[in-house]
């Protein structure tokens, strides 16, 4: 730091960040010792991140739902406006995941962006509200293999009527196999992500090749792109809008490996990395599959309407391009089974270590309980067996109300854009002084960056608690903010009880180079 006059105020406050961090290497940007194994590189965090957003699985998963606010076209362009919304949300998280590369996530990026003053409740409602929608998230995600079990066996059982009952049997199988994997077989995940990035590229490209070549009949171009259907009851604009909530839940995991940043050995540069990477390809995978699945298939609304649809209506739509092949149905359905439980094992590792990273402060009921990281198997195996144990609770809500566990599942967009832009607001307001900066910045672009994200994210978030369409009737209402509020009240009634004893993560280095920060620029 000798010649640090002769740099400009960028170099000399990435210089001063960036030697402090080393100064501070013991400890790491959670103001913790390490605990995990830094056993991920570059492509292995990229395939984590890639698997756990699962976006054109995903996007097939919800397209009978996505039909429903603009037909064959809507699905494709409110996909590719989500991703642009995204995309403003993924750069500002890279942002801060590359200056606060932390376990706790957006948890530790709140409690910096707003100052020591603020910074304490703040955090504590973006690690809240971010565990609660990975909650939401998880059990969505283990409820779709679940249902792609039951409809692979009603496609052979003509006469099988499934139950709400026999779907959550299934799901609890699939929930405590993926808690079994991320306890269990934890050294082993950076393999097993890579294999499934390949089974989501490789499965990706036969699928598309599939439904391009086998198909007697396709869509036509018309219906494809410009044939908009609305049978939402809302103005056209307004159904379009609402419909982009199909393409948040396929793209909307930006944060998930941010929560990995303690088992990295280069987080600052890799985290950015692997964001950029599940955003991009993420979206060209989506739209390519998207394109094809609309292309094979001749008539939508007519095979959702078939039994065939069932627990997942994407099999009818498989049924209908295969030309009633129930073999090569089963073989495409296959490829989304295997690659979406794997995810669910991703969606615990993200679950687990955000309830563990928050323990570690105190800011959890139990805290010391929850705190423990197992040495041997290099995971918070008790944070972990406790996020088993709400999903499982959460998934028992298909048992009685499908509506329910749909407002439940869609209830994750608005909570986890809710707990990002906590911090990214607060990165805004404060003239973004409050972090020390990383190797990925946006320097002055960043002031738009967030901005956008924040105004997208309230718009969005406000459409996204409309009723699902009018005349407004119980099947039809969306409780979304009802469970939003509802858990708010929950976490605000925890913070006055145990807000006392809470002091908030105690990060002495960043701290001090937040403020050298602010001298140098």
């Amino acid at each position: 730091m000798a010649d640090i006059e002769k740099l400009s105020s960028f170099e000399k406050a990435e210089n001063v960040a960036t030697v402090l961090v080393q100064e501070y290497a013991p400890v790491n940007a959670s103001g913790h010792r390490d605990q995990l194994d830094r056993q991920y590189s570059l492509l292995s965090i990229c395939a984590t991140a890639l698997t756990i957003d699962n976006a054109w699985p995903v996007l097939g998963g919800s397209v009978a739902i996505a039909k429903h606010h603009a037909g064959p076209p809507g699905i494709i362009y409110e996909f590719l406006v989500a991703c642009v919304w995204y995309g403003f949300l993924a750069a500002s998280l890279a942002e801060l995941a590359s200056s606060i590369p932390s376990s706790g996530g957006v948890y530790h990026y709140g409690s910096v962006t707003p100052g020591t003053r603020y910074g304490r409740v703040l955090g504590y409602y973006s690690g809240s509200i971010i565990w609660a929608a990975w909650i939401a998230a998880t059990a969505a995600a283990i409820n779709i293999p679940a249902s792609i079990i039951i409809q692979m066996y009603s496609l052979y059982h003509p006469n099988y009527v499934s139950q709400g009952w026999q779907i959550y049997v299934v799901s609890l199988i699939v929930n405590w196999s993926c808690v079994a994997c991320v306890i269990f077989g934890n050294r082993f995940l950076p393999v097993i992500y890579k294999v499934a990035l390949f089974v989501l590229i490789a499965g990706g490209l036969v699928t598309v090749i599939v439904l391009a070549v086998l198909p007697r009949t396709h869509g036509t171009n018309s219906s494809v792109w410009v044939d908009f259907e609305n049978a939402t009851g809302y103005s056209g604009g307004l159904a379009f809008l609402s419909g982009v909530l199909n393409g948040a839940f396929t793209i909307g995991t930006p944060e998930s490996v941010t929560h990995m940043a303690e088992e990295l050995p280069e987080p600052r540069k890799d985290l950015p990395k692997a964001i950029a990477a599940q955003i991009i390809l993420g979206t060209l995978t989506g739209l390519v599959y998207a394109v094809a699945l609309m292309y094979s298939v001749s008539d939508l609304t007519g095979a959702l309407a078939t039994r065939n649809a069932g627990t997942f209506p994407l099999a009818a739509i498989y049924l209908q391009a295969m030309n009633n092949n129930i073999s090569a149905t089963m073989g495409l359905l296959f490829i989304v089974l295997l690659s979406v439980w794997i995810a669910g094992c991703g969606c615990y590792v993200t679950n687990g270590r955000t309830w563990w990273s928050m323990s570690r402060d105190g800011a959890t009921p139990f805290s010391k309980f929850f705190s423990r990281a197992s040495a041997k198997r290099s995971c918070p195996i008790e944070a972990t067996i406790f996020c088993g144990i709400m999903t499982s609770a959460l998934g028992a809500i298909q048992a009685a109300s499908s509506t329910a566990f749909s407002d439940l599942a869609g209830s994750f967009v608005v909570l986890s854009t809710i707990s990002y832009v906590i911090p990214i607001a607060a990165h805004l307001f404060t003239g973004r002084k409050n972090v020390p900066i990383g190797p990925f910045w946006m320097a002055k672009y960043g002031y738009f960056v967030n901005a956008m994200a924040v105004l997208l994210t309230i718009l969005f978030d406000i459409i996204f608690c409309f009723p699902y369409s009018l005349p407004v009737t119980t099947p039809t209402m969306n409780y979304t903010s009802v469970i939003i509020i509802g858990y708010i009240i929950l976490v605000t009634i925890w913070w006055f009880v145990h807000g006392g004893q809470y002091a908030g993560p105690h990060i002495p280095h960043l701290e001090e180079a937040g403020k050298r920060v602010k001298e140098v620029i």
